[in-house]
Formats: C-alpha cells, structure tokens, sequence
C-alpha cells in the first residue's frame, strides 16, 4: 500500500510540473484552475498522511517555512557584470569596431535580446535541483533569497535530463549531460500585474510604487516567502553556464535553457551583420508598447562564448556586450489650462492639466511645471501644442512647445497671486527663491498635505489613515489638525457612521495610531512638517537638542553652529517654534504620549567625522534607510546631491546619474560590499 502511495505522489508530482510548465512558461495550459487545483490538493493531503515522503523539490514545497530574519550574503561564482550603456547609432558601431579589432578580424555574429526592466538573478542547481538563488548585489556577492524564489512557478525546482537533446553549443558532446549549472536571468512583472497590484495597494490607502521594477525588488525583499508567492512574479532565462560540458554559443545556450524548462524571451535574435542589430533596434523600438512588460532597451552580446573569453572585460563591465537604451518616450498634446496645487509647506506647484495622451503605456493628462520660472523659460501658453515626456519611473513633464502649431489666440500665463483655495490668501515669493507660497496656516489644502505627510510611510507611519480617509475626516469635521489625529481613538461611533468605515477598518486605524506615539523622536520632528526640515535635518536637530523643549528655545546662532544647518534652515526652525498655534499643537502631542526627546546618543565612533556619503541604486543588504542611519552613527552625513564635496557615492544595482556624475567629478566609488565593509571595521 506504502509503494503505491509512493508512486502516486510521484506521479501527481510530475503531472504538476508538466502543467506549471505549459501554463507559466509555454502558455498554452491544458487543464482548468479547478483540475490543477485538485491535483495538488490531492498531493498535499498524501504529503500530510505520509511526511516520510516530501522532499524539497516537491511543487507543494515551494512556500514553506517561517519567515527569515535577514538575508545572508553569498558570493557569485562568476561576477555578475553590468552593462555598458550606449544612446546612439555611433557608440554601437564603436563597440563593433572595438570587438572587431579585439579578435583580430574574426567573423563576429552577435544575440540581440530585449532588456528587461527587472531585477537580476542568479539560480543555481546542483544534481539538477535548485540549490541557491542570489540577487546581483555588488557584482562579486548578493542576497540570497532562494526561498523567495522557490515561490516563482516559472522556476522549475527540479530539471530534467535531456538524453536526446544534441546542439551545437556543445562541443564534442552529442547530449546535453549537465547536473550542476547557473542560469541567470531577470525578475520583473507584468504591466497589467503592477497596475492591479497598485490599485489595490491604493485602496488600502497606502502609498503606491513607481514602477514594476520597484514593487518587484521590493517584493524580492520581503522575509516572508508568503507574501512573494502571493505577487505575480515572473523569469525570463538568458545566461547558462557549467562545468560538466564545455560550452560555446550563448544563443544556444538560451535553446538549451528552454528545452529544459526555463522561460526564455522568443525575440532573442542572432545577428550577422551590424545592419541586422540595427534592424532589431529599430523594430523594437516601434514595437516596445506592444509588450506586455517594460523595456528599457537592447542588449547585445557576441554570441561565441571563446570570443567572449577573449575579449574579456574591463572593469565591472564585460567588452564583449552592451545595451543599447531607447530615448525616453514622448508625445505631442494640448495644453488647456495651468492650475495650482499647494504643498503642505505653502508651497505653491504650477500644474499642467493635459488633453489626455497615451504616453509609454499609459494615459497621461496631469504633468508638473516646477514653478514660474520654468513656464516663462519655455514660454509656455494656454493653447498651445506641448512635448510631453516620461523615461522609466520619471514623473511626466513638459519639456518644450511645438511653436510652429501655437494657435494666434494663445494665451500667455501669469502667477495668480493669491491661493486657489477658498481662503484665497495672498502669496508671497521670498527674495532669491523661485517659489511661491501660502503663509496661510489655515489654507485648507496644507492642513491636508499636513496631515497627509504627518501620517506618511516615512513620517509617522499611520496604518488606516490615508490620504481618502484623511480627507473623508476632514470633510466630516472629526480632522482639522495633527492634534487632532490622536483624539480619533474616541470617537469610534461617529467614525462608523461614515462610509466604507467597518470595525475592522476602525480597529486597524486606533492600532495605528497607538503605534505611532512610539516613533522617535527625529521621526516626529520630520513628520511635524516644518519648511526645509527633512529627514536628514531633523535627525541632525535632534541629535544636537535632545529634546524639544531645548529645540524652541535655541536661538539663531545655536542652530547655525551646526555642521549642515544653514541660515534658512535656522530661520524656519525659528518661525515655526514662535507660532502660538504651533506651541499649542506640541503640548497636545505631549499630552499623546508621542516621543519628543530621547535622541541624544553620541555617534558610536567618530570615524566618519567630515565625510560625505550619497547612495543611488537598490541596495540589497539593507535599506536605504538603514545604511543613511549606520553612517549617521559613525558620525557622517547622508546626502542626497552629489557634488565636489561628497566624499563616496555608494552604487547599488542600476545606479543612475547620480554614479554618472560622480564619475565625471572624480568622486571615490564604493559598492554595498565596500561600504558594509567600512563600517564593520569602525564599530
């Protein structure tokens, strides 16, 4: 009876891959979800009945275990190496000629393939089963979140032998008889997935993510691997590599890759020519809002893995590959008015509102103006033809006028000079600024941006009051001030009398509420929402005044002494602490129980003392957060512009322009590795 367990489970086992294949990677499903579905409830309860007989490849294991406390580092076999980038038809015919001349004159063919907006990945399988995979880290090492990955259906946990499968990639080999390999590839998302995965996140108030790249590095983050299988993931395969066969042709490795399992992209394309990598450049660049999923170009490889050796890299980048980025995406539409907004600080934001454009896969009708200046510049009327652009998670802007379409009753745009909320307060523009702002406390718009940014993820970090439900308060009459928030706990009946309010909902929003007296106190005076107090700011404030009370009553030169805290910076600190209604909102916090003093810890060490550190890209150690704080410690400064002054630009994955501009102004480069390692030996 035993043996016969046995062989079913085997069986339903084998049946479950086959299906997970021909539905996540092959598209072509041939059973409904209520048959899968039954087939592995089936599997599940012979696995609970006979526990002798799970094994770790098994499809009911790929979410299993308790949630990690940390990801621990682990070094690539092989670095993992960043591309090279290229914008134009003339850097990719120098890349060529480089190759060229780097073999000698040798026939060169080239793999074209599309460039994923994910995050890269190493998968490695030992005696064919998945035994580790790593985020691409610095290069040298990475996170290892094999668990989180283990969730991805895509993935086979096991591969197969291939006895028959005979390619040319194989040199004097007539099967393909590899147990222990490394593939490596993209994670990303689907578009229509991130945009249903942010309504919901919306709904639930909370703050949305920019991009499929951001919610899908963030997803690969999380401890819990229930909380990744419960996102839809996807992997797409490009890189093989063993040492049980010798290999020589990427372009065949990537049929090898499919062979067995693995998905792969059906453009990949291999080239002859340089006139045939620009044609796949060029179609894809017409085609690219046709996908499914985000692109942010091409890249491309020699396809002779002994080529490949021979030209070896240089740096962190390999001289036989580069990707070629497309410009970011733009498109020509009517301007039909500038409105205002207001920020929390007063400050006042011209807006465009937009005839709505299709714009890189979505509708845009709304992009900023930056501020009066900014229109003048561009000489921006009401009525005219307006370019519009967004590249990768850029917010959507007007970089220009298409003046030869600027209709004859065009109407040039002045700076109202009051607030367009119904207080219509006057504004004012400080002397040297480019803003406007309402000076107005009572400006029904800033109390609130006040309470939506007092409530925020990076501020008090409120769960249960968004900015629906703070707006749904207001309205009520039960929110006109931060004060105010914490005196919702008592009024439960008049809160359930609203809409979409249920005591579930009430519950979460009391929770968090109460969680929120026990922020620190720098997070307080960040969240308090003075004018040129950020994050970084208010740590250096309450570093330097332990408390609050020491705070608003430090003088001009007190606040000036500090390294960083400059004469506007002083002033605003000093305007806001003299306000009566502001001195009355600190004692009603008081009152609270929120935390205004206790931050007065020394660095542990001095050892960063003077030095400057920016950081651009994902990390994936820690967060951003994290290691801004660890430097902090250490005595630094955690800077967000890189200039002549910083000391180290730290690069995480997919640095941008700030590791650019570092590069052109001689600043020192560290990797994650190299900065943990820096402060470990500082403690």
């Amino acid at each position: 009876m035993a043996l016969d367990k046995e062989q079913r489970i085997i069986e339903l086992r084998d049946a479950i891959r086959r299906h997970d294949r021909l539905y996540y990677v092959e598209a072509r499903p041939e059973v409904d979800d209520r048959a899968y579905d039954r087939l592995l409830k089936e599997l599940q309860d012979l696995e609970t009945a006979h526990p002798e007989l799970v094994t770790p490849d098994s499809p009911t294991q790929r979410v299993s275990g308790t949630p990690i406390g940390t990801f621990r580092t682990v070094p690539h076999a092989r670095p993992m190496l960043s591309l090279a980038n290229t914008y134009t038809r003339e850097e990719v015919e120098d890349f060529d000629r480089r190759v060229r001349e780097g073999l000698e004159g040798a026939v060169v063919r080239y793999v074209c393939e599309l460039k994923y907006d994910g995050v890269a990945m190493s998968i490695t399988y030992k005696d064919n089963q998945l035994a580790l995979a790593a985020t691409r880290g610095d290069g040298e090492s990475g996170d290892d979140v094999t668990q989180n990955m283990r969730t991805l259906r895509s993935i086979p946990l096991v591969v197969a032998k291939q006895p028959n499968l005979s390619l040319a990639s194989i040199e004097n080999e007539l099967s393909l008889n590899i147990s222990s390999f490394e593939v490596r590839g993209e994670v990303f998302m689907l578009t229509a997935d991130f945009i249903e995965l942010n309504r919901v996140i919306e709904e639930r108030e909370e703050k949305p993510y920019a991009n499929p790249r951001n919610l899908t590095a963030g997803t690969l983050k999380q401890k819990d691997s229930r909380a990744v299988a419960a996102r839809p993931l996807q992997f797409v395969a490009y890189f093989l590599a063993t040492d049980d066969v010798k290999l020589t042709s990427h372009f065949d490795n990537i049929a090898i890759l499919s062979s067995v399992g693995f998905p792969t992209s059906s453009a990949t394309r291999r080239c002859s020519s340089l006139e045939e990598v620009f044609e796949f450049i060029n179609d894809w660049d017409e085609k690219r809002d046709t996908l499914p999923f985000a692109i942010d170009g091409i890249v491309i490889k020699v396809d002779s893995l002994r080529q490949q050796d021979e030209l070896g890299f240089v740096a962190r980048s390999p001289r036989w590959a580069i990707a070629y980025k497309y410009e970011s995406k733009k498109a020509e539409t009517l301007l039909r008015d500038i409105t205002l907004q207001v920020g929390r600080t007063g400050v006042v934001t011209p807006v465009a509102e937009l005839e709505p454009v299709l714009l890189a896969g979505s509708t845009i009708s709304r992009a900023t103006l930056h501020n009066e200046d900014y229109i003048h510049e561009l000489d921006l009327r009401i009525g005219d033809t307006v370019i519009v652009e967004k590249g990768g998670d850029v917010i959507p802007k007007v970089s220009g006028v298409v003046v030869a379409k600027r209709p004859a009753d065009a109407t040039p745009w002045h700076m109202p000079h009051v607030c367009p909320c119904p207080h219509k307060s006057p504004l004012h523009r400080p002397e040297g600024e480019a803003q406007w702002y309402c000076n107005d406390g009572t400006c029904p718009w800033q109390t609130r941006r006040t309470l939506q940014h007092f409530a925020s993820r990076d501020a008090m970090d409120i769960d249960g009051l968004g900015d629906k439900s703070i707006d749904q308060l207001i309205d009520a009459g039960l929110l006109a001030t931060i004060a105010d928030i914490y005196a919702l706990s008592q009024r439960r009946d008049e809160i359930l009398a609203l809409d979409r309010w249920a005591p579930k909902s009430f519950d979460r929003l009391a929770a968090g509420i109460e969680r929120s007296k026990q922020q620190p106190y720098a997070r307080v005076l960040f969240a308090l929402g003075i004018r040129f107090v950020g994050e970084g700011v208010a740590k250096l404030l309450a570093r330097a005044f332990p408390s609050i009370d020491l705070l608003q009553g430090a003088s001009k030169d007190d606040l000036t002494n500090i390294n960083d805290i400059g004469e506007r910076i002083a002033d605003s600190v000093i305007d806001y602490f003299s306000e009566t209604p502001n001195k009355t909102l600190i004692e009603l916090l008081r009152a609270s129980g929120l935390q205004l003093e206790g931050e007065a810890s020394a660095p542990v060490s001095q050892k960063f003392a003077g030095l400057t550190f920016v950081l651009t890209g994902e990390l994936v150690s820690m967060t951003r957060r994290e290691a801004e704080e660890r430097i902090e410690a250490l005595g630094g400064k955690a800077s967000g512009s890189v200039s002549k002054k910083t000391s180290y630009l730290v690069a995480g994955e997919s640095a941008g322009s700030k590791l650019t501009k570092a590069q052109e102004l001689g600043v020192k480069v560290l990797s994650e590795a190299e900065l943990k390692e820096m402060i470990d030996s500082s403690y």
